[in-house]
């Protein structure tokens, strides 16, 4: 008789929960001046803090994961390590949280590009947790974990208002150079490795139909820090102001 429930499971449910009880242990800590007096920012910046905590910890297990199962880059597919498969379970954590985050605090129009990143990045998590393929492809995906590192810094001090900070100023440079490193670059590896699974139906086809609405996600998401930091005077004041995914 098959198991009831997928070994997976409780370790989703405990990935989910952890991420929820960091954000409650989070939310207690004192806030900037500008970011307490706005309610949308502080729901902001706590949700930001959360994503920061999980992009350090991801970004630096998705580097570690490679360095001990180096077939992972050639090998997507197939490659498979345990501690792959605990970082899937462990993100995948993270990104259901995340959901149930934004949907729960009534933030669903103002996040809806993040929501819909999320199901895409669930539906291929899910492909290594419950099918056990693919687990290289993601642990390759969340290299882009260590350009969120920088990504988060430069959201969090917009959100307070400090982009005439040294800080803001050097973090846009070293933000531009880990986004190609770390977003642009495994994002055009792994899409030229997918592009093997056209045409077919298969795993792979659904996968690279993800992947590619990602990329065109990515580049719009990359036009504008673009625009934003580098070209200020193309951007209006007022564009984007409720949004989640800040300019």
């Amino acid at each position: 008789m098959p198991p009831l429930l997928h070994p997976a499971l409780p370790l989703l449910l405990g990935a989910t929960l952890t991420f929820r009880a960091l954000r409650r242990a989070l939310s207690r800590l004192p806030l900037p001046a500008h970011v307490r007096a706005d309610p949308l920012r502080t729901w902001r910046w706590h949700n930001l803090l959360v994503s920061f905590a999980h992009s350090i910890v991801s970004g630096v297990w998705a580097l570690l994961c490679l360095w001990q199962t180096p077939e992972m880059l050639v090998e997507i597919e197939t490659a498979w390590s345990l501690s792959g498969y605990l970082l899937a379970c462990f993100s995948a954590g993270y990104f259901i949280h995340d959901t149930v985050d934004i949907v729960v605090s009534r933030q669903t129009q103002a996040s809806w590009e993040y929501l819909v990143h999320h199901l895409m990045a669930l539906g291929a998590f899910f492909s290594g947790i419950f099918l056990n393929s693919f687990v290289g492809g993601g642990v390759l995906t969340l290299l882009v974990e260590v350009s969120n590192i920088f990504l988060t810094i430069r959201m969090m001090m917009k959100i307070n208002n400090a982009q005439h900070l040294l800080l803001y100023r050097v973090n846009k440079y070293v933000n531009l150079v880990m986004y190609f490193v770390f977003r642009l670059a495994p994002q055009a590896y792994l899409t030229h490795f997918f592009l093997r699974y056209l045409g077919q139906r298969t795993l792979g086809t659904f996968l690279l139909g993800n992947l590619l609405m990602l990329d065109i996600m990515i580049l719009i998401y990359f036009s504008r820090l673009l625009r934003s930091d580098f070209c200020p005077e193309r951007v209006p004041s007022q564009q984007h102001k409720d949004k989640f995914l800040t300019e």
